[in-house]
């Protein structure tokens, strides 16, 4: 499809030069270039379907970068990178050097805040908002958030903060009724409510028509004279069950409501965030959408063109892979198993039943399926909580995420000892950047007391590392990275590994006459192919290689270490994971504590927030390769 009048944009400002039915060509432009873009490179379509008016408005109207956006999680961002002079890189979005899917400071002058995870977007724009107001300057300070930043403990901190803080702040409520999964709890229902009023449909009828009528400054001044009688009489004449005023939630915390306002409706869109811009008071406007508005695979099935990888563009069908399955297919298949074997196993998750693999097993076990939102904390207190009443609870949350409950995990779990399960699925570099790298998940869980902690080389022993979990009398946990396991079957039946204990993959020859030739290569979960191949390239040089898989991070095998440290000239340590604290860190200080001094080469991650790509691309340029492993180990064999 041609595009014209996004081809003519050439600066964002232009935005405002467009009149109503240039917008709304725009608007199709830009979805279509979206869908054929996203086809080839994956990324977050539905969220950015669902945002294409709302970002066009929000141009028209303020104006950036002058004026600050903060977007909410901030993958709908992708327009207004299109929008701000960064088209070219989202045509190689999450590729090497091309655009992030998230919003990050580093890439544009236009993005005032990062993000990637929920929640963070009304405290930020808050601080924006009052560092504007010390510094007594005049800029627009807008927060985009989604719906499901509703269901982040941290947003309603930021909301009993705000009228105690600034007067000018505008909240736009991005209302399309999911986060990944469908939204749920009681603010979900409470906003639905509010959309489905008979009561309200009627007010925001005559909003509609006044809109139409009048220009925005009319409309503000008419607004502002019957605020208090109109908001009087929705309170006192509501109805049983109704929701009354429809601002109730967010006038008691001194912000005003308007909306639900149509977030298709370019018109109704400009104006109503004209009127917001004009206030001098804190404002909330709910914008209504719809995610994957334009293309109807995307709206039929919104959960997996969330974030989706590549796809046909006219038949919204997913790109075929011969590849196993993923690691997270397994762990949900795992479960549901188990389920049907443990009556007091449990599942949560954080609005994250497909991402996390957990479909199959809510599908089959409905009464013992948690999904509680987008609230990590409230995750791990929950099922702290369940497990003091003799329920396994496994908490299903990606590494990257775990962070947000840390203080949970240590002080309502470990402290407590209970026997909560700790899955984190997209353990180690991932293709979406920093904000979703599972790099820390082993440096922020090795201090802590009584977790067991392991990862997987394969699905075999990650079915018997479930097992063993679901046996282990207290807090456990365990890593696994995103996309295809090793494509090795599961036994029927699951065994319980004996807590601490290391495989030895590979026997090297530990002979005295081998001495100075000898490495002993220590590779973790998905890292452990990568540990054979430098043993290849190692033993190629006359070097006596001893592969091993550790299986358990926390307790680490220093029986095992030890005996080795006897027979080898060098550790070699391979983990997705950074090398600061990390695995290699573990078996250094493990080697110290028993007073070896053999080299430790640590191959993981460097110090350092590494951007977005390919992971094979990323590791080559990181050094986290079989060559580079060899090389390394050479060089320190040559200093000993």
């Amino acid at each position: 499809m041609p595009t014209p009048i996004l081809d003519s944009l050439q600066h964002v400002s232009d935005v405002k030069k467009l009149v109503l039915p240039q917008m709304e060509q725009l608007a199709e432009e830009i979805r279509e270039e979206l869908v054929e873009v996203l086809s080839k490179t994956g990324g977050h379509l539905g969220p950015n379907l669902g945002v294409v008016e709302l970002t066009i408005a929000l141009h028209h109207v303020f104006d950036c970068p002058k004026d600050f956006f903060t977007w909410d999680v901030s993958h709908q961002g992708y327009v207004h990178k299109m929008l701000t002079g960064r088209r070219a890189l989202v045509r190689r979005m999450r590729q090497f050097e091309g655009a992030c899917g998230f919003l990050m400071r580093a890439e544009s002058a236009y993005d005032h805040f990062g993000a990637g995870h929920a929640g963070t977007a009304l405290s930020a724009a808050l601080g924006m908002a009052t560092g504007r107001d010390l510094k007594g300057s005049d800029e627009n300070v807008i927060a985009v958030i989604g719906d499901a930043a509703l269901t982040c403990g941290v947003t309603y901190e930021a909301l009993n903060n705000i009228a105690h803080h600034t007067k000018r702040l505008i909240v736009v409520i991005n209302d399309n009724k999911w986060s990944i999964a469908k939204n749920v709890g009681a603010i979900a229902s409470y906003l639905n409510r509010i959309v489905t009023s008979p009561r309200f449909t009627r007010w925001h009828k005559k909003t509609e028509d006044l809109l139409h009528r009048w220009n925005w400054k009319e409309f503000a001044r008419l607004e502002r004279k019957a605020e208090g009688i109109a908001k009087g009489l929705l309170v006192h004449a509501a109805a049983p069950g109704d929701v009354g005023t429809p601002a109730v939630l967010f006038e008691e915390m001194g912000l005003h409501y308007y909306g639900p306002v149509n977030g298709h409706n370019l018109a109704e869109l400009i104006n109503m965030l004209s009127f917001a811009k004009a206030a001098d008071k804190p404002v909330v406007l709910h914008v209504l959408t719809e995610k994957g508005r334009g293309f109807k695979p995307a709206l039929d099935s919104p959960e997996p063109f969330h974030g989706c990888g590549r796809f046909d563009p006219d038949s919204g069908d997913f790109a075929k892979s011969d590849d196993p399955p993923a690691w997270n297919q397994v762990f949900g298949s795992v479960m549901t198993k188990f389920a049907d074997m443990d009556p007091q196993l449990c599942c949560i998750t954080g609005a994250m039943p497909s991402g996390t693999g957990l479909n199959p097993y809510a599908k089959a076990h409905p009464g013992r399926f948690f999904d509680v939102g987008i609230a990590e904390e409230h995750a791990v207190l929950f099922a702290a909580g369940l497990a003091t009443q003799g329920w396994r609870p496994v908490c299903a949350i990606y590494s990257t995420f775990l962070q947000r409950a840390y203080d949970m995990l240590i002080h309502d779990v470990a402290l407590q000892n209970l026997p909560v399960m700790f899955c984190m699925d997209r353990a180690g570099v991932v293709e979406d950047g920093p904000t979703h790298h599972g790099m820390y998940d082993i440096a922020y869980l090795r201090p802590v007391p009584r977790i067991l902690h392991m990862q997987p080389k394969d699905e075999d022993e990650f079915q018997d590392m479930l097992w063993t979990m679901l046996r282990h009398p207290g807090p456990s946990a365990i890593r696994y990275p995103r996309g295809a396991a090793a494509g090795i079957p599961r036994k029927e039946q699951p065994r319980t590994l004996e807590i601490g204990k290391a495989e030895v993959v590979r026997q090297g020859d530990v002979s005295e006459s081998r001495k100075g030739r000898r490495a002993v290569l220590w590779g973790l979960g998905n890292m452990l192919r990568m540990a054979e191949q430098a043993a290849d390239l190692l033993e190629k040089e006359g070097i006596s290689c001893t592969v091993v898989n550790p299986r358990f991070i926390k307790p680490l095998d220093a029986a095992l270490l030890e005996a080795q440290s006897r027979a080898a000239d060098v550790f070699v340590t391979f983990e997705d994971h950074a090398v600061v604290g990390g695995f290699g860190s573990m078996v250094g200080e493990t080697l110290d504590a028993i007073g070896c001094a053999l080299p430790v080469v640590k191959i993981g991650w460097p110090d350092q927030f590494v951007e977005h790509g390919a992971i094979d691309l990323l590791r080559k340029k990181h050094g986290l390769t079989p060559e580079v492993a060899a090389a390394r180990t050479l060089s320190a064999l040559r200093k000993t």
